[in-house]
């Protein structure tokens, strides 16, 4: 997995490349983790991931619930067909806006 992540307009862009899964997940909450401060605005890039693991999901429930407590706002910009079916399949969906564009991302960070 890799990661890059870069501040734009107040907020963070993380772009994540390669799987999710329980050997990743952890790295991904320790790269996140000191960008989660009082409303933090994050998004994340994931059109590089092909798959998601159920590690994968809990740590993006984490950071989620983690951001939530800061009042920070958190967005998944171009989340596969797959991906979404298995968020959606285990209630995760609930949890995050997911949208296609980076306009559309920032769009929703700026009204959250």
């Amino acid at each position: 997995m890799e990661l890059y992540s870069e501040e734009r307009d107040g907020m963070v862009l993380i772009a994540i490349t390669g799987d999710i899964d329980g050997s990743t997940a952890q790295e991904l909450q320790d790269y996140v983790t000191p960008s989660i401060k009082t409303n933090c605005r994050i998004l994340f890039e994931v059109s590089n991931v092909a798959y998601m693991s159920s590690a994968g999901l809990r740590v993006l429930l984490v950071i989620y619930r983690q951001i939530n407590e800061v009042k920070g706002g958190v967005v998944l910009m171009s989340v596969s067909p797959d991906i979404q079916e298995a968020m959606n399949a285990t209630g995760f969906l609930k949890h995050f806006v997911l949208v296609d564009t980076l306009e559309e991302g920032i769009q929703a960070l700026t009204a959250s």
